[in-house]
């Protein structure tokens, strides 16, 4: 057995695994894995190409809608101007012809009352004339306060026109920018997916030539059982991997199962550290537990809340160097039960702190380890429950998470 090979064994070295698989000649396995991947990144890189034509259609065909609605409107406005204008002219025609009439009859009252003076006329002619420039005065002004009115009815409706399209505009430039997002985050799954996925199962046909191997040998026994375990724990990591692919799925759709029962919350605890024993003594961590006296009964999914534990015990495990200490404790309060993992690793910087719960985000920048959806998946589920859940750090001294379920309510 190789060196590589042998470190391989020995633990979840997925990197070294990773490499020495490659390396063995894992034939058509590994010429269908690439290709796969290939054909993925294909689709993709289309994807990307056809996407900004088709943007670009949508935006020319949205110009030239509203040019013309432009057009229409400007020849609306113009006929109802128009429009306007003509019943006015006519009501006034109509008004100037009732007003010679009524001027013309009185004419005639005084031609038949006898013919009045010189002095009277020119009065009487005065008057009307009087009364004719009040009349044309007024009519200007109606004029001019119509046609403030209408430049005034012109300017809202521009601006009004203005907003709903910067609106429109602003509205799919957010959706687009949430479908490029959601697009991301689905090539950003199918790459990472694409490569644990890859190494994993490279693992497990590494590990199966292996035992191809190894049965010719005199005494197998022992060296069956290390690749047996191997292949085993490959299979564990694929099978979380894909369970958290589907509680994201399930989140996405708003349909994340949540099934709440009375449950003891210190053999919750107790089962959690239980899982993560033989690691911390391995890696020379020690690992704590405190659980409050007198811990009132809780309603939740025992299941979900023991996936949100694994995984903050889990991190802290991952990020807290040989000698370091990992606490977690359990305590009541007014309203609900606090659960807090604290560990002494490097900490996380503040900038980064506000995101960690974030979908696919990893706190460690130097390299990725897993999808980072383990705390978005543990938001999740906490907040299913009524609860909360943050983070504290202080770099150099560690981390600690914390979350909330609400007590049961009483019976």
């Amino acid at each position: 057995m190789s060196r590589s090979i042998a470190a391989a064994a020995r633990g979840p070295m997925l990197c070294t695994t990773t490499t020495v698989a490659f390396g063995v000649g894992l034939g058509p396995e590994r010429n269908a894995l690439m290709h796969s991947d290939r054909q993925a990144r294909d689709v993709v890189a289309r994807r990307d190409e056809e996407n900004v034509p088709a943007r670009d259609t949508t935006d020319e065909s949205l110009r030239t809608e509203r040019n013309k609605t432009d057009v229409e409107m400007a020849g609306s406005l113009g006929t109802l101007a128009d429009t306007a204008d003509d019943v006015i002219a006519e009501a006034r025609n109509k008004a100037d012809e009732v007003l010679s009439d009524a001027r013309d009859a009185e004419d005639r009252k005084l031609a038949k009352a006898g013919s009045p003076g010189v002095g009277a006329q020119v009065l009487l002619g005065d008057e009307r004339a009087r009364e004719d420039d009040a009349l044309t005065t007024e009519r200007s002004e109606a004029d001019v306060a119509a046609a403030d009115e209408r430049a005034r009815r012109r300017a809202a409706f521009a601006n009004l026109l203005a907003y709903e399209r910067q609106d429109t505009d602003l509205r799919l430039e957010i959706e687009r920018a949430h479908a490029d997002r959601a697009l991301t985050s689905r090539e950003d799954t199918l790459a990472m997916v694409s490569h644990d996925l890859r190494g994993l199962l490279s693992g497990i046909s590494m590990s199966a030539g292996q035992l191809k191997q190894i049965a010719k040998t005199v005494d197998p026994t022992a060296q069956v059982s290390r690749y047996a375990e191997l292949i085993e724990r490959f299979g564990a990591r694929m099978n979380r991997l894909i369970g958290d692919l589907i509680d994201i799925a399930s989140i996405d759709a708003g349909k994340l199962s949540v099934v709440r029962q009375r449950h003891d919350v210190a053999l919750l605890v107790g089962d959690s550290l239980e899982t993560f024993e033989p690691a911390a003594a391995a890696h020379g961590i020690e690992v704590q537990c405190q659980i409050g006296s007198n811990i009132p009964s809780v309603e939740f999914d025992e299941e979900r809340i023991l996936q949100v534990l694994t995984n903050l015990v889990g991190n802290a495990l991952k990020f807290t160097e040989k000698g370091g200490q990992v606490s977690l404790r359990v305590e009541a309060r007014d309203r609900d039960v606090l659960f807090s993992v604290a560990d002494t690793g490097r900490g996380i910087p503040g900038d980064r702190l506000e995101k960690i719960f974030e979908r696919f985000f990893q706190s460690d920048s130097k390299g990725r380890r897993g999808l980072g959806l383990g705390l978005h998946i543990a938001k999740s589920v906490v907040e299913a429950h009524g609860g909360k859940i943050w983070a504290e750090s202080k770099l150099g001294r560690g981390s600690t998470f914390f979350f909330t379920l609400p007590l049961a309510a009483k019976r």
